[in-house]
């Protein structure tokens, strides 16, 4: 059978832990950080590490999906195509993208699965079913926690969408559930997946860079006409962010793949963050041009810096560089830099350098180096779905560790490392770039060097 049942845990406890956790920890407490921010002891840990803990082998895996606008509709599509993977149940208050998204689970020749519309909150019916193993979460950022919660607490392994969640609190209380409930809880971070982004990995492990340096990431996206859009998201949850916070609102992107080359949680540790701001003009100015008086935009006022630039330090002494931008006119851009002793790889366009075979100081051509592409894409060279395959790349890996009972290429405390910038950096611009301390999750595991995104070719 495939029914997970948790081992050893008290319900009841675990939601008093959790809601302890987040009284001490939340974005209220951020809000009020000191200015010098001091290395808090991470409070005690409530189970056992998941670090190294691998999923239960099983034949199908059968998935509920929370969510079923743009993203999860689309990602949907990419569950379907993988063999052993059944959609059992479909959450979405919006009952006419929850019968639509049915009809792509029947289409594909699989039963019609369960629906749950009834409300803001049905997402906890679907949560308690006994025939799911994997539930993934793909709402807005608010809700992110409570359905992870949900998930956990049923004894569901849960996957969400970034952020993991949007309060240190919140982050930690995640930690300690997946601990408690032996289940785990993934940021679905597909970035980590891009075909660049692993290639470079695996050259970073082989030491084609040489003694690793620094890494940049960033979300540069010109959003404003989807933000302002009364169709493209469900509300204006999105663009109400920018009224309540003024740091890096979607850090994932680019801390994730940067994490994964400095082996982050693997070796070393995401120590500080300093954050700068620029000025927040520019939905404003969009909504000047191009919103009618009298729109609910209007009673907004928007206070998130249009462009953030935070910069993290390890243990290590390295340094990653995080950019964040959604309201200015710009090609869209994630960065993807990494640097060490021995050269510079740096994306939007591709483009590398390397000694000792480049020696005239310009850029070489990254498709040189395809030799280096990690398995997943020398096996998958042209995967279906959004983002280059990407997306694709990431449920399939996923699917194949539950399948094979094999240990998750990420967990809990990547997630939460790569969340946490989402409060800091707003305290830090808050307290005019004084740095924040990056908690460490893994309660002093990180020093230990393990397996991550740059994983080997399992045997089936």
């Amino acid at each position: 059978m495939n029914e997970i049942t948790p081992q050893g845990v008290d319900r009841r406890s675990v939601l008093r832990a959790a809601g302890v956790a987040g009284a001490g920890l939340g974005l209220g407490a951020v809000l009020a950080a000191p200015a010098s921010a001091a290395v808090a002891a991470p409070p005690p840990r409530q189970g056992r590490t998941m670090i190294g803990v691998p999923f239960e082998r099983r034949r199908t895996v059968r998935v509920g999906v929370i969510g079923l606008g743009n993203r999860g509709g689309s990602m949907l599509d990419l569950f379907l195509a993988i063999d052993g993977v059944r959609i059992v149940a479909l959450c979405d208050p919006v009952r006419e993208k929850a019968a639509r998204a049915a009809r792509k689970v029947t289409d594909a020749g699989q039963p019609a699965p369960a629906l749950y519309t009834r409300g803001e909150h049905d997402y906890e019916k679907l949560c308690a079913r006994g025939d799911l193993d994997f539930v993934y979460v793909v709402t807005p950022w608010e809700s992110h926690f409570e359905m992870a919660k949900s998930a956990l607490l049923n004894g569901k392994h849960v996957g969400v969408e970034c952020p993991l969640a949007m309060e240190l609190g919140h982050l930690w209380a995640l930690v300690d559930l997946s601990e408690r409930t032996r289940r785990h809880c993934m940021q679905l971070e597909n970035v980590c997946y891009g075909k660049n982004e692993m290639r470079v990995l695996r050259m970073a492990h082989q030491g084609l860079f040489g003694e690793l340096l620094h890494s940049a990431g960033a979300y540069i996206h010109d959003l404003r006409e989807l933000m302002f859009s009364p169709t493209y998201y469900e509300g204006p949850w999105r663009r109400r962010w920018h009224t309540r916070l003024k740091g890096d609102l979607y850090p994932n992107h680019g801390f994730g793949p940067a994490a994964n080359y400095l082996d982050v949680n693997r070796g070393d540790r995401a120590l500080r963050i300093s954050t700068f701001g620029s000025p927040s003009l520019g939905l404003a100015a969009y909504r000047e041009e191009n919103i009618p008086p009298g729109d609910p935009s209007w009673r907004e006022s928007y206070v998130g810096a249009d462009m953030s630039i935070s910069l993290v330090q390890t243990t290590k002494g390295r340094v990653i560089r995080l950019e964040h931008n959604v309201s200015n006119p710009h090609p869209y851009s994630r960065l993807n830099i990494l640097a060490g002793t021995k050269g510079v790889f740096e994306d939007f366009p591709p483009r590398i350098y390397l000694e000792p075979e480049m020696d005239d100081h310009t850029w070489g051509d990254f498709g040189d180096y395809a030799r280096w592409d990690h398995w997943l894409w020398q096996e998958h060279s042209n995967p279906p779905g959004g983002h280059g395959g990407m997306d694709y790349i990431m449920v399939y890996r996923l699917m194949q560790c539950m399948k094979l009972g094999l240990v998750p290429d990420f967990d809990v405390y990547d997630g939460a490392t790569w969340s946490a910038p989402v409060p800091l950096s707003h305290a830090s611009i808050k307290a005019k770039g004084v740095p924040q301390e990056i908690p460490d999750f893994t309660r002093g595991l990180w020093e230990k060097e393990r397996d991550g995104v740059d994983s080997q070719k399992p045997e089936e």
